[in-house]
């Protein structure tokens, strides 16, 4: 479980990471907070670190519930998988927002290949 931890540490340090990098575009743009809008590279900035902070609330528990359920190097595994992906995303999406969808992809699949395979282990061991 410890890699499952360092992976999760990891993706928890990548949003920090993304967060930094708003508040340096507002510095740099001068979007005064509350303001979530102006200049364009903040506003794509500020969208890729939102966009992750919405998809680590269904990362997080199926990383772990995988991990639990399943196999917890295969959780570290795409777990890593994620955090390149959110990587691709934030290059793709600060460049042009129209050419996030790889980036995306490589985010959803581990998502949504923990959350599945997790359902099927709980089911199979539940009935």
């Amino acid at each position: 479980m410890e890699a499952v931890a360092i992976v999760t540490i990891l993706a928890l340090g990548q949003f920090i990471l993304f967060s930094v990098q708003v508040g340096s575009m507002r510095g740099k743009h001068g979007v005064k907070a509350p303001a979530v809008t102006g200049h364009p590279d903040f506003e794509r900035v500020f969208r890729v670190q939102q966009n992750t902070m919405e998809q680590l609330v269904a990362f997080i528990p199926a990383l772990w519930i995988f991990a639990y359920l399943v196999d917890p190097l295969w959780g570290a595994g795409m777990g890593l998988v994620f955090i390149i992906g959110r990587f691709i995303y934030r290059s793709s999406y600060v460049k042009d927002p129209a050419s996030r969808s790889i980036g995306f992809t490589i985010t959803f699949i581990p998502i949504a290949v923990m959350l599945v395979w997790s359902l099927v282990a709980a089911v199979r061991v539940y009935f």
